[in-house]
Protein backbone atom coordinates (compact mmCIF):
# COMPACT_ATOMS: atom_id res chain seq x y z
CA UNK A 1 0.00 0.00 0.00
CA UNK A 2 1.38 3.38 -0.96
CA UNK A 3 1.77 6.07 1.66
CA UNK A 4 -0.73 8.36 -0.10
CA UNK A 5 -3.36 5.57 -0.18
CA UNK A 6 -2.77 4.87 3.51
CA UNK A 7 -3.17 8.54 4.45
CA UNK A 8 -6.38 8.75 2.41
CA UNK A 9 -7.73 5.62 4.11
CA UNK A 10 -6.91 6.86 7.61
CA UNK A 11 -8.24 10.34 6.86
CA UNK A 12 -11.50 8.91 5.50
CA UNK A 13 -11.91 6.68 8.53
CA UNK A 14 -11.31 9.63 10.87
CA UNK A 15 -14.04 11.61 9.11
CA UNK A 16 -16.51 8.69 9.08
CA UNK A 17 -15.88 7.61 12.68
CA UNK A 18 -17.91 10.38 14.40
CA UNK A 19 -20.84 9.72 12.06
CA UNK A 20 -20.83 6.00 12.86
CA UNK A 21 -20.51 6.65 16.57
CA UNK A 22 -23.52 8.96 16.53
CA UNK A 23 -25.58 6.49 14.53
CA UNK A 24 -25.06 3.83 17.20
CA UNK A 25 -26.36 5.99 20.05
CA UNK A 26 -29.41 4.33 21.60
CA UNK A 27 -32.71 6.03 20.89
CA UNK A 28 -34.49 7.79 23.72
CA UNK A 29 -36.89 5.34 25.37
CA UNK A 30 -40.58 6.05 24.82
CA UNK A 31 -43.24 5.61 27.49
CA UNK A 32 -46.77 5.15 26.17
CA UNK A 33 -49.60 6.42 28.37
CA UNK A 34 -53.21 5.50 27.57
CA UNK A 35 -56.21 6.77 29.49
CA UNK A 36 -59.82 5.67 28.92
CA UNK A 37 -61.16 9.15 29.72
CA UNK A 38 -60.19 12.61 28.53
CA UNK A 39 -57.31 14.49 30.11
CA UNK A 40 -59.21 17.43 31.55
CA UNK A 41 -60.90 16.02 34.68
CA UNK A 42 -57.91 13.81 35.54
CA UNK A 43 -54.97 16.07 34.72
CA UNK A 44 -53.72 15.70 38.30
CA UNK A 45 -53.04 11.99 37.60
CA UNK A 46 -50.92 12.84 34.58
CA UNK A 47 -49.01 15.44 36.61
CA UNK A 48 -48.42 12.86 39.36
CA UNK A 49 -47.23 10.37 36.72
CA UNK A 50 -44.68 12.91 35.44
CA UNK A 51 -43.59 13.69 39.00
CA UNK A 52 -43.04 9.99 39.67
CA UNK A 53 -40.95 9.63 36.54
CA UNK A 54 -38.82 12.62 37.56
CA UNK A 55 -38.30 11.13 41.04
CA UNK A 56 -37.04 7.97 39.32
CA UNK A 57 -34.63 10.04 37.23
CA UNK A 58 -36.62 10.26 33.98
CA UNK A 59 -37.25 13.73 32.58
CA UNK A 60 -39.58 14.09 29.61
CA UNK A 61 -37.70 15.42 26.61
CA UNK A 62 -34.28 14.87 28.17
CA UNK A 63 -33.88 11.14 28.72
CA UNK A 64 -37.36 9.80 28.01
CA UNK A 65 -40.18 10.62 25.61
CA UNK A 66 -43.82 10.25 26.62
CA UNK A 67 -46.62 9.63 24.15
CA UNK A 68 -50.10 10.30 25.56
CA UNK A 69 -53.35 8.93 24.12
CA UNK A 70 -56.88 9.50 25.47
CA UNK A 71 -59.97 7.48 24.55
CA UNK A 72 -62.33 10.32 25.57
CA UNK A 73 -64.69 7.87 27.39
CA UNK A 74 -65.00 5.72 24.26
CA UNK A 75 -63.64 2.41 25.50
CA UNK A 76 -63.94 0.85 22.06
CA UNK A 77 -61.09 3.17 20.99
CA UNK A 78 -58.66 1.67 23.52
CA UNK A 79 -57.42 -1.27 21.37
CA UNK A 80 -56.58 1.09 18.47
CA UNK A 81 -54.80 3.53 20.78
CA UNK A 82 -52.75 0.73 22.33
CA UNK A 83 -51.90 -0.68 18.88
CA UNK A 84 -50.82 2.79 17.74
CA UNK A 85 -48.44 3.13 20.69
CA UNK A 86 -47.05 -0.38 20.26
CA UNK A 87 -46.28 0.52 16.66
CA UNK A 88 -43.92 3.33 17.76
CA UNK A 89 -42.62 1.09 19.65
CA UNK A 90 -42.72 1.99 23.31
CA UNK A 91 -40.37 0.70 26.02
CA UNK A 92 -43.24 0.55 28.50
CA UNK A 93 -46.98 1.05 28.20
CA UNK A 94 -49.04 2.58 31.02
CA UNK A 95 -52.78 2.01 30.81
CA UNK A 96 -54.81 4.14 33.19
CA UNK A 97 -58.54 3.49 33.12
CA UNK A 98 -61.50 4.90 34.98
CA UNK A 99 -63.41 2.08 36.68
CA UNK A 100 -67.15 2.16 36.16
CA UNK A 101 -67.93 0.57 39.52
CA UNK A 102 -69.99 -2.16 37.84
CA UNK A 103 -69.16 -5.76 38.75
Amino acid sequence: MKRRDFITLVGGAAVAWPLGARAQQPAMPVVGFVRSTSLVPFQNLVVAFGDGLREAGFVAGQNVAIEYRYAENQRDRLPALVAELLGIPVAVLVVNSQCSGRG
